[in-house]
């Protein structure tokens, strides 16, 4: 039986500091030039050369003020503020590679179906089927009151409205165009078969659309789905619409009951538990011995900020980190800010402290981090996804970009002589490249597919 191939994006956002903290400060880092498409088209062809699946683009809207009741320590750090637009770099990165995929985060609650479902399928027209979007409905209360409302709407209806955001936007890519309803006929002057074109009239909760989808057809139609939830409202979402996940987890026993509780929803909605993809999000620091990785490791430690890490994790969890004495127990708060983040922190250890946290966060984040040679690191990554029933890695950077070189230089070509790890790029858009061919496409066992051809 043929060894289980990891799948790997690369993790990033189109700002300074994303994941671990403090690090732009270091010398050979070149974060600070994310204004420039060069930044981004050097990275993109980097992570081509090590066969990365994706380039996955996190985002937020609104700013981490918190920590401190304040926003000086994330402008001071850079704490993803300021952060650009990461769909705008989708473009000139695609044409920069042929086959390296891309995720970005788009927060549905504050934008309009009918208009982001044309821009996705435009992203999809331009990368040639390489889009996916990751799927989130914010938890920011700087962000709903910087969109004018007066506070964040609650955790769960968020969802609801996620709901009723997708069955309008699979309306959109799966039923308003058939799939021969462009003819492209000079002769006959018909570019578009009014036929086989239908008016998608959506009257819901939250949601009221009357009209054409705006694009004709793409490569996959809907992008690829992923979504980054694991509260018990989030894993419903996700077992409905995702199909790739995000996790995140300090032990592979509580990884491996996630995954198995996510995958049991998936098949309780009629969808096969294979139809979803979990990458673990990871820091890696690797050398040529292991010697070398943890002095590299060491100077890393210099330039990183745990109080930056802090400060982030404030505001996931909705709780000033800052009114606490170091050796104070974190008590839970209920609010509206990541569920999943709060129980995880107070609810499985009632003793966690603020001294605990910035220990956690030493190089500036969250993820775990494996340092080490190429082969320790390889150890590491395959026993997650043998002992998890993890499918991949979300790659977090550290110094950029010498973090990604270091990955692919050393640890691919270990995975690759163990036969974890692909030698070459198979053909076809991003979802046949995850799923296997025949899949540029929804399946029909996904909620999205039943809005195909179905009349208005």
């Amino acid at each position: 039986m043929a060894k289980k191939q990891i799948l790997l994006n690369a993790f990033n956002m189109n700002c300074v500091g994303h994941i671990n903290h403090g690090l732009w400060t270091h010398p050979r880092d070149t974060s600070v030039q994310y204004k420039t498409l060069d930044y981004w088209t050097d990275l993109a062809r980097l992570l081509e050369r090590g066969l990365f699946d994706g380039l996955f683009l996190a985002d937020i809207v609104g700013v981490y003020d918190v920590y401190q009741d304040s926003a000086d320590l994330t402008l001071r750090e850079s704490i993803q503020l300021p952060v650009n637009d990461p769909l705008l770099t989708v473009s000139a990165m695609a044409a920069a590679t042929r086959h390296l995929g891309f995720g970005v985060t788009v927060n549905l609650t504050y934008e309009a179906p009918y208009l982001l479902a044309r821009r996705f399928s435009t992203l999809d027209h331009l990368t040639d089927g390489r889009i996916g979007w990751n799927i989130v409905t914010g938890y920011l209360e700087s962000a709903a009151r910087a969109m004018g409302l007066s506070g964040q709407i609650a955790h769960d209806e968020r969802y609801d409205r996620a709901d009723e955001f997708l069955e309008v936007a699979y309306k959109l890519w799966e039923g308003s165009w058939d799939d021969d309803a462009v003819r492209a006929d000079r002769r006959a002057r018909v570019y578009a078969d009014p036929e086989a074109v239908r008016r998608v009239d959506h009257a819901g909760k939250y949601y009221r659309v009357q009209g054409y989808h705006l694009s004709e057809p793409s490569r996959q139609r809907t992008p690829v789905l992923y979504q980054a939830g694991s509260s018990g409202r989030g894993q419903a979402f996700a077992a409905r619409h995702a199909e790739c996940v995000f996790v995140s987890s300090q032990t592979k026993e509580g990884l491996r009951k996630l995954v198995a509780d996510i995958r049991a929803s998936v098949a309780r909605e009629g969808r096969d538990p294979r139809d979803i993809k979990f990458f673990m999000g990871v820091t890696a620091v690797a050398g040529r011995t292991e010697a070398e990785a943890r002095e590299k490791h060491a100077e890393y430690l210099r330039y990183a900020n745990p109080e930056a890490g802090l400060a982030h994790y404030a505001s996931s969890t909705g709780i000033d980190f800052s009114r606490y004495a170091p050796d104070e127990p974190i008590r839970y708060v209920k609010n509206n800010a990541i569920e999943s983040a709060v129980k995880n922190l107070t609810v499985a250890r009632t003793d966690r402290t603020v001294g605990d946290l910035l220990a956690d966060m030493a190089l500036g984040g969250r993820y775990p981090a494996l340092v080490g040679s190429a082969a320790q690191i390889a150890d590491e990554l395959e026993s997650w996804v043998a002992e998890t029933d993890i499918d991949g890695f979300n790659l977090a950077r550290t110094v950029t970009p010498e973090c990604y070189a270091d990955f692919i230089d050393l640890v691919i070509p270990e995975l690759q002589s163990r036969g974890a790890y692909k030698t070459a790029y198979a053909e076809g858009p991003l979802r046949e490249k995850l799923f296997g061919p025949g899949r540029a496409r929804l399946p029909q066992a996904h909620a999205g597919a039943g809005a195909r051809g179905v009349p208005a």
